[in-house]
């Protein structure tokens, strides 16, 4: 019997999105929406789930970007070694 390893591409192996700080914000904006949507369907305090909301978008966000820009960087120096 043979043994076989798989292979699974990785993050650096995927293309970055054609707007991927865009998309980013629109995606973690959305949640944010759900948060507070939840919040007040439920009958939860709505004051208290826009300030969490707001947090977490702007944490979410924030850590999106900062992926993105470590991956471009990534792909950058990937780039710069393979024309060498």
């Amino acid at each position: 019997m043979t043994r076989r390893l798989l292979h699974w591409p990785g993050p650096q192996s995927r293309p970055l999105p054609r707007h991927p700080y865009r998309d980013a914000a629109i995606f973690h904006a959305v949640l944010a929406v759900l948060i507070v949507v939840v919040s007040w369907v439920s009958g939860s305090h709505v004051g208290k789930a826009l300030v969490v909301a707001g947090a977490y978008f702007v944490a979410a966000t924030l850590w999106s970007w900062w992926r993105f820009r470590q991956r471009a960087r990534r792909l950058e120096a990937t780039d710069g070694e393979r024309s060498h």
